[in-house]
Order: structure tokens, then C-alpha cells, then sequence
């Protein structure tokens, strides 16, 4: 399978999920990306179109705690700072959209994350 097939597969993969996983005001989406280096969580509001809340392994607040942004433990970190931004910002109960990617690995892992920060999905 060539990169463009993955590419096109994946956007096939994502479409079909976003039809099912709608993020509201009161109970927001955890979009999880993840390139080769690093991993990306972002709590989107779609009844605003807006991004609430934005963490990855590049944030200034997980310098310390990741020492590169690979691996299934950087994942985690990530998912513990979305559940503690999150509490900071009063939400509790999110929904999980892994992007058209797999749920296994570093996905997971920020799914786990955050339940284990306190987030409910």
C-alpha cells in the first residue's frame, strides 16, 4: 500500500467515524492525531466550530514530562493533560474520536490517558 492509498483509506476511515461522533457544548469531541514524531489531542466544540483546548507532546507544560514525543507513555501524558485542562475548564463527560486511525498504540493510550485523569467518554 502505497502513502497515498494510507492517506485515502484513513480519510475514508475518518469521515465514517466524524458521521457518528459530534462534539456539543456540554459534552465536547477529543480529536487525537498522531504523525511519525509526535501525538496531538484537540477538544473541538462543534455546535461552535471552535477549539476549546489544544495539548501535544510540543506543549511547554510536557516538556519535562516527555522526553520525546514517541511512544505509548508520551501518549499518555498527553491524554492526563486534556483530563486536567479539561477540569480546569468544568467538563467532565467527553466523546473519543480517534481520527480515523486505529485505536490501538499511542490512540489508546491517550484515550486511557484521560479516563485515568478523570474524563468520562
Amino acid at each position: 500500500m502505497t502513502t497515498q492509498e494510507r492517506s485515502i483509506a484513513r480519510t475514508r476511515r475518518q469521515k465514517r467515524v466524524r458521521r457518528k461522533v459530534l462534539g456539543t457544548d456540554g459534552r465536547p469531541r477529543v480529536c487525537v492525531f498522531r504523525s511519525k514524531k509526535h501525538v496531538y489531542a484537540q477538544v473541538i466544540s462543534d455546535d461552535r466550530g471552535m477549539t476549546l483546548l489544544s495539548v501535544s507532546t510540543l506543549s511547554k507544560a510536557l516538556a519535562d514530562k516527555v522526553k520525546n514525543g514517541r511512544g505509548v507513555e508520551a501518549a499518555r501524558q498527553v491524554g492526563l493533560a486534556v483530563a486536567e485542562i479539561c477540569k480546569e475548564k468544568n467538563i467532565k463527560r467527553v466523546v473519543f474520536d480517534r481520527n480515523g486511525f486505529l485505536y490501538h498504540g499511542r490512540v489508546k493510550a491517550v484515550a486511557d490517558g484521560a479516563r485515568e485523569g478523570g474524563l468520562e467518554f
